[in-house]
């Protein structure tokens, strides 16, 4: 188990130029744009405009703050994305564009390479006890609004926007919001390769 602080996040432009993203976590350690596994960076999004296209990525997005995004996805009909919104899966390499609903947002974006990774993102609001029974080669867990306290050792908590990053290995988790929070389960798997 490995805990990353949000202060330790490493805050960079987007491709396309338009604003700036703070990394979480990428695979491999170091990887860029082009040569990732997976990615879990959160952006702030101040205007609308298109997003940044990513050939042969699968994504997920959620809000984490702000009223919301209506995003079209080229081939889709708008879809209305706010913080009690189900994250949102689509490919990265489909046209697409956000339209603030009212004023700027922050959001949590996983990015798996098409053919090599998968993902599953789950949205959990908690008030009470919360159990993380990794199953996925990598599984991260985000605090999105609040801290949380361990209830299985003495170890450190996490604060808001600190991540948990679990391996398949990693043993059940028993986490307690320190008020009403919300959680983000990313599960990350390494697809079989094709022969």
């Amino acid at each position: 188990m490995r805990i990353l602080r949000a202060a330790d996040y490493r805050v960079m432009p987007w491709k396309n130029g338009g604003g700036t993203t703070t990394e979480i976590a990428v695979s491999p350690d170091g990887a860029g744009l082009d040569d990732f596994d997976w990615r879990v960076s959160m952006a702030r999004v101040a205007t609308s405009g298109p997003f940044s296209s990513f050939t042969g990525i699968d994504r997920t997005l959620s809000v984490l703050e702000g009223e919301g995004v209506v995003l079209d996805i080229a081939g889709r009909p708008p879809e209305c994305l706010t913080a009690d919104s189900a994250p949102l899966a689509f490919a990265g390499d489909v046209p697409t564009s956000a339209a603030l609903i009212g004023g700027p947002i922050t959001d949590l974006n996983v990015m798996t390479r098409r053919g090599r990774m998968a993902h599953v993102v789950e949205r959990r609001p908690l008030s009470g006890e919360s159990r993380i029974s990794p199953r996925a080669d990598t599984t991260l867990v985000l605090a999105a609004n609040a801290g949380f306290t361990f209830l299985t050792d003495d170890g450190p908590s996490l604060g808001p926007l600190d991540t948990l990053i679990l391996d398949r290995d990693s043993p059940e988790l028993r986490l307690r919001p320190q008020r009403r929070g919300l959680l983000f389960v990313i599960a990350l798997d390494r697809l079989a390769a094709n022969h």
